[in-house]
């Protein structure tokens, strides 16, 4: 096939920018082939009217999308503004069209009302579990609050319904809850729930479980978890922090030492727990909910999730990936 001269200009290029060395990683991190044969009984087969875009182009512009927090019609703009993003989704302009933002959107819907992201999410772990990167001696549980937009100038003329206000520290915030369990050898996040914001933390760590675990990690919101109803019966250690003021409190002396170094201790653990919090929210950009209903916002989540389990192991997969190259 012929070469075109937008291909020519991408080789010619002197140097690779951020985005080409991230969606390079993106290519060889994610275990393309397994999800794409998770999804492919649910894709349309384009028996009537026009045939569908390709399955794998679809999962990879929706990919692109995650992973720079871009709208439906964003991503579309992006192909066209992008030759790092359409090289990554396949897509030659010269000759075929692109998706636009219609197209993107019946995909979306389709993930959603078939609980797709769920598959991605488990089909990524699953080949993570492969490569031996996915423990389950431990887990460390956390919770980290998602604004939602607070205007009423929509079509409801209404906040959404099923985002709630929760006061953290001094500030009220708006918006939903994402509890994760993630492993604490490695930092992936293996159980995600959504809740609104106002759901307190331990309510619902008992979800956060794969009931594999010896041991479990959380911070001193969690405290008292293990005397709670639906905690009973687990045979798990459980390892809350101390209380911040409990923990000022502690004397000068060797007992009171020897207690601070044993929360450093725990510290250093439950500090996996924010690696996916850190990508999810500063690297792919999603602080604030894009979709109304917590339906959809935690559909998404599942999807982002996933993604940022491949970067949290990605030295790990590289490395394991090249060996089995060589």
């Amino acid at each position: 096939m012929q070469t075109t001269f937008s291909e020519l200009e991408y080789a010619a290029k002197k140097r690779q920018t951020r985005r080409d060395r991230f969606l390079a990683e993106i290519e060889a991190l994610t275990p393309w082939p397994e999800l794409l044969a998770a999804l492919t009984p649910f894709y349309p087969k384009g028996e009537r009217g026009r045939p569908p875009i390709g399955l794998e182009r679809m999962l990879r512009l929706y990919v692109a999308q995650q992973c720079f927090g871009l709208s439906d019609e964003g991503a579309e703009d992006a192909l066209y503004d992008s030759q790092a993003i359409r090289r990554f989704v396949g897509i030659d302009l010269a000759r075929e069209s692109a998706p636009d933002a219609t197209t993107l959107l019946k995909f979306r819907r389709l993930l959603e009302t078939r609980n797709l992201t769920q598959t991605i999410f488990a089909t990524i772990n699953g080949h993570l579990a492969q490569k031996g990167l996915l423990l389950k001696e431990g887990s460390v549980v956390d919770a980290t609050i998602i604004a939602a937009p607070p205007s009423v100038k929509n079509r409801e003329q209404a906040r959404d319904p099923q985002m709630h206000q929760t006061k953290k520290g001094n500030q009220w915030h708006f918006g939903m809850k994402a509890h994760i369990g993630a492993d604490a050898d490695s930092g992936v996040v293996h159980t995600l729930v959504g809740t609104a914001a106002n759901v307190n933390d331990v309510t619902q760590a008992h979800a956060l479980l794969h009931g594999e675990e010896t041991a479990v990690h959380a911070d001193a919101g969690y405290t008292g978890v293990e005397k709670r109803e639906e905690n009973q019966g687990k045979s798990v250690r459980w390892q809350i922090a101390m209380k911040p003021g409990k923990r000022r409190m502690l004397p000068d002396s060797p007992f009171g030492r020897l207690c601070n170094e044993i929360e450093k201790a725990k510290a250093s653990i439950r500090a996996k727990v924010e690696h996916p919090f850190h990508i999810v929210k500063n690297l792919f950009r999603h602080r604030k909910t894009r979709y109304r209903g917590l339906e959809k916002s935690t559909a998404q989540l599942y999807s982002l999730f996933g993604l940022a389990n491949l970067l949290i192991v990605k030295k790990r997969l590289m490395a394991i990936n090249g060996a089995l190259a060589s």
